[in-house]
């Protein structure tokens, strides 16, 4: 990994004047205990897989060269169907975030033991990675599976899909590109779909002009069978970002 000091990804931020200001996270930052395997997949296999957000903007073009789509997934989690969908699609470049360390490592060590050449990760904000790390208009697919729903209602402002977040995504995204969101929260897909409707430059892909099957590129996770044997739904969305 990079020697040079990474902003916590928790920490509180200030003004030019020094004043505080509390910023609001869509996610709690769990470091767990790391695997001896993930400990050292982040040691040994860092240089190859990971990205460092201190690096600044990087060409999606630039890190996979024979690629000819490029995705971002954010908040991939452990990484096992980020790491399965870019196996099966080896002319597509991915980019993985993920604030959880462990996950991280546990992405990497799969992609490592598949021989994965078309995968990069970050270990950072996702908010600030968009800002700061990834050239507009340069991603065809943007993923958001099964993010923290935060269903206490006191709690939906810490909600990742919101007006902020879904301009910065249109921004990365090329005319044509897919914000793909996937959620098992009911509550959380009324939301995603209202925020999405009401966004602008944005088209919903479904016919029904709401929600989606769930796409081939999408692979089924053993938590989503398990949800599915136990009668729980899961949500798909795709927006494609329209002309300028």
């Amino acid at each position: 990994m990079s020697d040079e000091p990474k902003r916590d990804v928790n920490q509180a931020e200030y003004t030019e004047e020094g004043k505080y200001v509390r910023k609001i996270r869509s996610f709690v930052r769990r470091e767990g205990r790391l695997t001896k395997r993930q400990s050292q997949a982040l040691e040994l296999l860092w240089q190859q897989y990971g990205l460092d957000y201190n690096a600044g903007m990087q060409d999606p073009k630039a890190l996979f060269p024979t690629a000819d789509t490029y995705v971002l997934e954010i908040g991939f989690g452990m990484g096992k169907s980020l790491v399965e969908m870019a196996k099966n699609a080896p002319n597509t470049g991915y980019i993985g975030i993920e604030v959880h360390r462990p996950g991280v490592g546990a992405c990497i060590a799969d992609a490592n033991d598949e021989t994965i050449s078309n995968l990069k990760v970050y270990e950072y904000d996702a908010v600030e990675v968009l800002a700061d790390c990834i050239p507009d208009g340069s991603l065809d697919r943007v993923q958001l599976f099964f993010p923290d729903p935060w269903h206490k209602k006191k709690h939906h402002k810490r909600r990742i899909v919101k007006p902020e977040f879904i301009e910065s995504i249109r921004q990365k995204l090329k005319v044509g590109g897919v914000f793909h969101m996937a959620t098992d929260w009911e509550n959380y897909s009324e939301h995603m779909l209202m925020e999405m409707s009401e966004a602008p430059g944005f088209k919903n892909q479904s016919e029904t002009g709401d929600f989606v099957p769930r796409p081939e590129h999408r692979p089924l996770t053993k938590f989503e069978q398990r949800g599915h044997r136990l009668g729980h739904g899961v949500w798909d969305l795709m927006f494609e970002k329209s002309a300028e």
